[in-house]
């Protein structure tokens, strides 16, 4: 051959070399075709080429981040290469949330590329042909998750001169390379403020940009709760974050500074926040915070369509048992203005007013409870022992003031003349907030969407929603009031009222009862005896107080009478809150088994039974919820239900939430509720829950059962 030749051989061989591309083979794990991928055609001596791990996931699968949230574990590489080549770190793409019932994890769906720099050796010989090893491991979630590996190889050439981009897959991997977050020159402080913490971001970024879906990925898996929303403040300049601290911060040693990944804009971007005061202009005063994406259950809400639902569920919602009592009350009071029109006008005000008020205290205590970080819905009230024993004791009272042990204000013989007095108006207020508070463990329809909807969103129109419940609520007693043909045919004022009045006192008798039968289940025997023995101080005061106030109306001693009956009275009540108090550190009672196999709800059950091949019924209830315990007795206790689950293999799952439960409040969440009742019936195929009606009936339980075993 000659000299010419040789060389001309050379260069084609060159020319091949360059334009070569590099060689993978896909593997198939399971639910991933996993492969390595280049973004050049090869490498040049001592030069660096980014080779990508590909990951194409099964539909309905996701595989994870750097930081894989409250559950998971990272995608993870190890590589083999020969002597002398060199493999950096995992350029990690941007990551998504991947909600699993009440937790939040942070991965990947779809495709994904992950870069790594391979950096060869100067010694390298363009003409060779390398390959390169990874052993990757992939943990891959749906319902339930596998662990999966692969081994995958790439064949890549070294070249003498700057490769051209791969032809398949340069600009894939130079895509994802671009898209991966990177620092921005954006200035990030932390801040730990009532309990939870502040994240301010500033920067030019972040200008003119769309902040409403912005979110912080932290590297760290224990710095902040990621289960819970992520508030947002807008400013002129950046925005601010406000996020529940985790470990780190409740337990463990607090970090000196919070690294992750800010996603804003569609653009995601890397910083690092040192504690201290936030930056200039990083939330507007004044601005509005802008809201947290709603569940889907209530993504399809509107303010319109919210104060609606909450109109119709304020009306519905008198018809609720936990209201009856109340309804009691407001009989007579209506019985006995029924002839004075302008009294009658203002006792339904009245009445109107102290129902809002009570409505909008409630909502705007909950809301700023949730505001610091607590999960907990409507009716929280009363999965504390301490209020329900208060509440129990208050009823109680209630029904001996209206069985004429003792007396508020005028009696309803004497009524006509006071009417208008501002005694009985501030009777009426009472009367429209005791109202609110018995109502509060009821969930009616059209009440569960709307209430979940306003909780994910601003407070204005949080308080917005409620205020509809208010005058739901209200309508129908304040309407009557205003209706002088109907208040026209009620009897007139006579010595009958005082009669209705004490046969009034029972529906309350029977509100205490109720209440402390939750508290039973709550506290256990002791917290019941306890609550007993204040329940009798109490009584014991009102007679002493009654007496007081008969032996006043004789001429005998008004004003020591009237001063030892209330100081034995306040005795009472202070009396009454020592063991109130002590019922919140009792223990909690086992409650009976019914006719039904149950067990106690968790995600993790859930997810068992189902990779179990069995459906499954979730109970969300409270022992408080009126509601739920109807539906216990009509719908669960029966033999038509007990078939059902025998027929067909499912797994009855009872989330009870009589007391507080953070895992229980973030999956009503989820599911745009604020309250219970809610049931979810999850069958074998549909990763999706049926959400049942709030009222059951034991062959609705038996049809949703036979549907989740097909479905």
């Amino acid at each position: 051959m000659t000299r010419f030749a040789a060389r001309a051989l050379a260069v084609l061989a060159a020319a091949a070399a360059v334009s070569l591309p590099a060689v993978a083979a896909p593997v198939q794990t399971g639910h991933i075709e996993a492969e390595l991928v280049a973004r050049d055609a090869g490498v040049t001596p001592g030069g660096t080429v980014h080779v990508a791990l590909r990951q194409k996931i099964q539909k309905g699968w996701h595989t994870y981040w750097r930081n894989s949230g409250d559950s998971g574990e990272a995608t993870q590489i190890s590589w083999t290469l020969p002597a002398g080549w060199t493999a950096g770190e995992i350029v990690w793409a941007p990551p998504s949330r991947q909600p699993t019932g009440p937790l939040m994890n942070y991965g990947y769906k779809g495709e994904v590329l992950l870069p790594v720099a391979i950096t060869a050796p100067k010694s390298a010989r363009p003409g060779d042909t390398i390959t390169l090893k990874a052993a990757a491991s992939f943990l891959v979630c749906e319902d339930i998750c596998v662990p999966e590996d692969a081994v995958l190889t790439l064949d890549l050439p070294v070249v003498a001169a700057a490769p051209q981009p791969d032809a398949r897959w340069g600009a894939a991997v130079a895509k994802a390379l671009d898209a991966a977050p990177k620092p921005a020159g954006l200035t990030a402080t932390f801040s730990k403020a009532q309990g939870g913490l502040k994240l301010a971001v500033t920067g030019a970024p972040l200008k003119g940009v769309d902040q409403s879906q912005a979110y912080f990925y932290p590297f760290k898996g224990t710095v902040i709760d990621h289960a819970k929303p992520q508030a947002i403040e807008r400013g002129p300049e950046g925005l601010t974050l406000s996020l529940t601290p985790g470990y780190d911060f409740t337990q463990g040693t607090p970090p000196a500074a919070l690294d992750g990944v800010l996603s804003v804009g569609g653009e995601a971007y890397e910083l690092t926040a040192a504690e201290g005061p936030p930056p200039t202009g990083s939330s507007g005063l004044g601005a509005p915070p802008a809201k947290a994406p709603a569940p889907a259950a209530g993504a399809s809400l509107g303010l319109a369509l919210a104060f609606l639902y909450a109109l119709l569920g304020g009306l519905v919602l008198n018809l609720m048992p936990c209201v009856f009592p109340i309804l009691a009350m407001k009989a007579t009071s209506l019985a006995g203005h029924a002839h004075e029109q302008a009294a009658a006008r203002a006792q339904g005000l009245a009445f109107l007013a102290g129902v809002l008020a009570t409505f909008l205290a409630l909502a705007g205590v909950l809301i700023a409870i949730r505001a610091g970080g607590s999960a907990v819905g409507w009716g929280f009230q009363l999965q504390s022992p301490v209020v329900v024993a208060g509440l129990a004791l208050l009823m109680l009272a209630v029904a001996l003031n209206l069985s004429g042990l003792f007396e508020v204000g005028t009696s309803l013989q004497g009524v006509g003349t006071g009417l208008a007095s501002k005694q009985g108006l501030a009777g009426a207020f009472f009367t429209g907030a005791l109202a609110v508070v018995v109502a509060a463990p009821c969930t009616a329809p059209f009440m569960g969407p709307a209430l979940g909807w306003a909780l994910t969103q601003s407070a204005p129109v949080a308080l917005a929603v409620f205020l509809g419940l208010g005058l739901g609520f209200a309508a129908p007693f304040t309407l009557a009031a205003f209706a002088p043909g109907l208040l026209a045919k009620l009897p007139k004022p006579g010595p009958w009222m005082e009669t209705f009045k004490k046969l009034m006192a029972f529906p309350m008798y029977g509100a205490a009862a109720w209440l402390v039968w939750v508290l039973t289940v709550q506290a256990g025997e002791m917290g019941l005896a306890r609550v007993l023995a204040a329940a009798v101080v109490l009584a014991l005061a009102a007679w002493v107080l009654g007496l007081a106030q008969r032996r006043q109306a004789t001429g005998g001693e008004p004003v020591t009478l009237a001063v030892t009956g209330a100081v034995l009275a306040l005795g009472a009540f202070v009396l009454a809150l020592v063991p109130a108090y002590s019922v919140a550190t009792s223990g909690s009672a086992e409650a009976a088994p019914g006719s039904i196999p149950e067990a106690v709800y968790s995600p993790e059950a859930v997810a068992e039974a189902r990779a179990a091949g069995k459906p499954v019924f979730v109970n969300f209830t409270a022992a408080w919820c009126v509601t739920c315990q109807v539906n216990e007795k009509v719908a669960f206790a029966t033999a038509e239900a007990a078939q059902a689950f025998e027929r067909t293999g499912a797994v009855y799952l009872k989330a009870d939430w009589t007391r507080k439960d953070a895992v229980i409040a973030a999956e009503l969440a989820r599911h745009g509720r604020a309250g219970v009742p809610l049931y979810l019936v999850y069958g074998l195929k549909n990763p999706d829950p049926v959400i049942l009606p709030q009222f059951l009936t034991p062959a609705m339980v038996a049809k949703a059962l036979d549907k989740a075993r097909s479905s």
